[in-house]
């Protein structure tokens, strides 16, 4: 998707939005061969276009970027392909998106890399890959950084795999540090929560399933963020946060100027472990929904500015791994299409949290955490990825439409208010709501 684009494209009279460039005014966008080509007030650009979109009443904003995807390929397309997940991207207002790299085989090459990116996968948004830190993802030999980020790899991370040996993690810190990649920890002491498949709490008592405790998360971001600021130039990457303990852990390195980001999923502002209900499995996910004093954690960072990005860990699986018993449903659920909206519904009607904070949640926050240059914000020059939304517009998600090939969603039905009107990369609408 990142193709040279040629044409013009006039975006007038929307809302513009967009905190990196301190823009929040009625603005007309131009955007020509691939970029923007100039920011004014309403009726003040020169020159014409070849298209013009109507965005009066409508929200503008930068791009979405979304730091953690999987889109199950290589090897796993019957839940879902690049082109099918980045289908449901562009249906969430997501321009970008950065796939983890547990596929079948592993992301741990450069070949692998590169394929990720071919014309051939037919992505309809920017696919951005995300390397494994270690072979095959089992946390012993390092895979090489600096070949991978030639080949496009924007971060590493063993995602659900976390990097548990201290020795291997500071290595990790410290080579990732030399060439200025971030480093993405799934925040899991998976020693003491095997076998588990929810948050410990009384309701997996009442469920009589194992409980996974807060402090496997909290205590594998406190080794982190301890290894990282032994390493000048480290950039530790916390993958969605779910905990009080952990929060306070990122909190406090920032205060002492380490350089650790932290994202957060909407089901995790959304919902807690009640909402597992009797066995549920669409409300199966790692990390697990959490008690409601860490939901309350959760919304009070998102307020404050600890938490840096929304991602929406989207994990498609097929029907026959989620219609079985919950302990051996796979974890994990879809996430594109709800991401915006969820954030409007819960986060800005019922916390008030500012739409310009939500907008810097999807676009500058991520695009800082993995450095892509040119994009999370319109400033002239940018790339020209924009999102465009109705943040007043009501509307009920039916599963059943979703553009992904999966449907193991726990927001089938809901009446959500936020919906995306047109999604544009690099100048060009790849995806319009009728």
């Amino acid at each position: 998707m990142n193709q040279k684009r040629t044409g013009s494209l006039l975006i007038r009279g929307g809302h513009v939005i967009d905190p990196a460039a301190k823009l929040d005014a009625t603005m007309d966008i131009l955007l020509r061969d691939g970029h923007v080509a100039d920011v004014a007030p309403s009726n003040k650009l020169r020159g014409a276009s070849s298209e013009t979109f109507d965005a009066r009443g409508l929200i503008v904003a930068p791009g979405f970027i979304d730091l953690h995807v999987h889109l199950r390929e290589p090897g796993q397309s019957y839940k879902e392909t690049i082109a099918s997940g980045t289908a449901a991207a562009a249906a969430g207002g997501f321009t970008s998106v950065c796939c983890m790299p547990n596929t079948l085989p592993i992301v741990d090459s450069p070949e692998w890399v590169t394929w990720l990116q071919l014309p051939d996968r037919r992505a309809v948004v920017n696919v951005f890959p995300i390397a494994a830190a270690t072979h095959a993802s089992k946390g012993a030999v390092l895979t090489d950084f600096r070949a991978l980020q030639r080949a496009g790899a924007v971060a590493i991370s063993d995602d659900g795999r976390p990097i548990l040996n201290d020795a291997i993690m500071r290595e990790t810190l410290r080579l990732a540090a030399e060439i200025g990649i971030p480093v993405i920890q799934h925040a899991e002491d998976t020693r003491i929560t095997e076998h588990c498949s929810m948050n410990e709490s009384p309701t997996s008592f009442r469920l009589g399933l194992r409980g996974m405790a807060a402090s496997a998360e909290a205590s594998v971001v406190e080794r982190d963020v301890q290894l990282a600021q032994q390493f000048t130039g480290s950039r530790l990457h916390v993958a969605h946060i779910s905990t009080a303990e952990a929060l306070k852990v990122v909190r406090r390195g920032k205060r002492n100027n380490i350089r650790v980001t932290c994202e957060v999923t909407p089901h995790h502002f959304s919902l807690v472990d009640e909402d597992v209900g009797d066995y549920d499995t669409n409300f199966k996910m790692n990390p697990p929904l959490r008690s409601a004093a860490d939901r309350e954690a959760v919304l009070v960072a998102l307020a404050d500015g600890t938490i840096d990005a929304i991602a929406t860990d989207h994990a498609p699986h097929a029907l026959h791994e989620k219609v079985v018993e919950f302990e051996r449903a796979m974890f994990g659920i879809t996430g594109l299409e709800t991401a915006l909206a969820l954030a409007i519904t819960k986060l800005h009607r019922e916390q008030k949290i500012p739409l310009t904070r939500i907008v810097e949640l999807f676009t500058a926050g991520p695009a800082r955490v993995v450095n892509l240059k040119g994009r999370g914000s319109l400033a002239r020059g940018n790339y020209a990825d924009v999102t465009i939304f109705d943040p007043k517009k009501r509307w009920t998600f039916e599963v059943g439409k979703s553009r992904s090939k999966s449907r193991n969603s726990p927001f089938d039905g809901w009446q959500l208010t936020g919906k995306v009107v047109a999604t544009i990369v690099g100048g060009r609408v790849v995806h319009r709501t009728d």
